[in-house]
This record gives structure tokens, sequence and C-alpha cells, in this order.
């Protein structure tokens, strides 16, 4: 059964079993910033706990937009010798500072530059009632928050994106994106770190790769992370896929696209 409670602030949750070597804490049903807030502040205080060896058996905790899991070794310890400490934590968690994150600048050539880099512009264009530029001109007015990684490694979901802007799904998805993908769903972006299928409008692409499990930190961007775009022509986008290609081996991260160093999200 759900165990509720109330962490400060007044944000409810309520504690859910997730199979046998894991649980999970709720704190809603959408997406909304103070449940984000309470999720990542959560996450933080875990990872201190769990680094000083105060959860032993704790293997990791997964954040999403509204829900943290806890996933534990069962052979080490139960459901019932975690919970008092996470519930210990929940409280302080929704008032502690949230966690650094960064700001970036990334690239992003739209569809009236190259057709291919968004096939979906003039449709969502059209959808939402909008000329083409301002889509582009609102989609990278835009300043975005991760909110969590998922679905694919790296794969940051944005939050923030304009209301203007904001559409379902396609009713058909493509069995191929190509990797690079900028594309929007509800009120989300994101880009696609690398070919998958999926059902998001496709409005642009960026060279800048987002994932390599040769990086020390395999994802380039991490929850709490503050992202804008940067429009950029055919040739400039061509330029950097191609100098981003022969970085393909380099154990660095592409850093220069960063813009600010840790700051308080808060």
């Amino acid at each position: 059964m759900p165990a509720p409670g109330c962490a400060a602030g007044g944000i409810g949750f309520r504690i859910l079993d997730a199979g046998d070597t894991a649980l999970t804490i709720e704190f809603g049903e959408r997406i909304d910033r103070r449940l984000q807030a309470a999720v990542a502040a959560l996450d933080a205080a875990l990872a201190g706990a769990i680094a000083r060896g105060e959860l032993p058996g704790v293997v990791e905790a997964v954040p999403t937009f509204r829900s943290l899991t806890v996933i534990y070794d069962p052979l080490r310890t139960t459901r019932g010798e975690i919970e008092p400490r996470i519930r210990q934590a929940i409280p302080s968690s929704a008032t502690a500072n949230a966690p650094l994150g960064r700001r970036w600048q990334l690239p992003v050539c739209y569809g009236d530059e190259i057709a291919a880099c968004g096939p979906d512009l003039d449709e969502l264009a059209t959808a939402c009632g909008l000329p083409p530029a301002d889509v582009v001109r609102l989609h990278a007015g835009g300043n975005y928050e991760v909110c969590m990684l998922g679905f694919l490694p790296g794969f940051a979901f944005l939050g923030g994106l304009a209301e203007r802007l904001s559409l379902p799904r396609r009713s058909e998805p493509r069995l191929r994106v190509p990797a690079g993908s900028v594309a929007t769903a509800g009120t989300l972006t994101a880009i696609y770190p690398c070919e998958s299928p999926g059902g998001w409008h496709l409005i642009g692409a960026c060279p800048v790769p987002l994932f390599s499990a040769g990086w020390a930190q395999p994802a380039l961007l991490q929850p709490g992370d503050q992202v804008r775009f940067r429009p950029v022509g055919a040739a400039e986008y061509h330029e950097l896929a191609v100098r981003m290609a022969a970085r393909s081996a380099v154990a660095s991260p592409p850093l220069e696209f960063l813009v600010g160093e840790r700051f308080s999200g808060r």
C-alpha cells in the first residue's frame, strides 16, 4: 500500500514498492518546477547519505520529473530498514539548496535553413498558427532546464518550451529519427543523442554530441543544467558537424559550448 506523507512546503508524497529491489517516492502526477525541485533536493540528500555510508545496501537513486526511485540490494538491506532514513531526508530536502547546474549554449540549424534538419517545422508552425520564422524565434529564445534524463542514454528532457509551441506527440512516430535532431512534444523540447524511433516534432538539428561512454560523465547534460539554443546557418552547421565528428575519439566532452560554470538553480 502507498505510504502517504507531506514534505516541507506542503508538497505531498507517497512511497511505493517498485519490485523487490526498489521503492519510489512520488511527489505528484504532473510536470511542475516545485516537484522537480523536491525530487532534485531529495536526490542530492540521498546521494550525500550514500557517499557517507549512511545507507548501506542502497545502490543508486534515479530521478524523474515527479518521483525518485531508490534501488537497493535485497541481500544487504530491506525497505523497512531504508524507508525511515528516506522519510527523515524528505522534510529537509524540499527546502534544501537545489543541486548546482551549468549553463550551455548549443547551436541549432532549424528547418528553414536545411529541410532535412527539421522536416516538421512547417507542419508545426501551421498547427500553432505561426510562420516558421516565429517558431524558430520562440524556440531559440527559450531558457530551458534539464528536468531529467531518460528514454535514451544522454537524452535530456528540457522544460520551459513556449506555450505557443506546445503540441502533443505526432500521431505516427518515425522508425528512425537522426542523431542530433532537435524536437518538441507537449511542453518539452529535446535533442536526440543517437538514431532511434521517435514521435516528437523535428524542427532542427544540433551537431554537438550529447553522450559518450568514453567521457568521465557520459551524458553531456545533467538535471539542473540550463540550456539555450543559438540558431546557425547551413554552412556553420556543417563546419561544426565536421569538427565534432573529428573529436569522436577524444576522451573529453565538448566544453566549448559551456557558457556558465556551476550555479544554484534557485
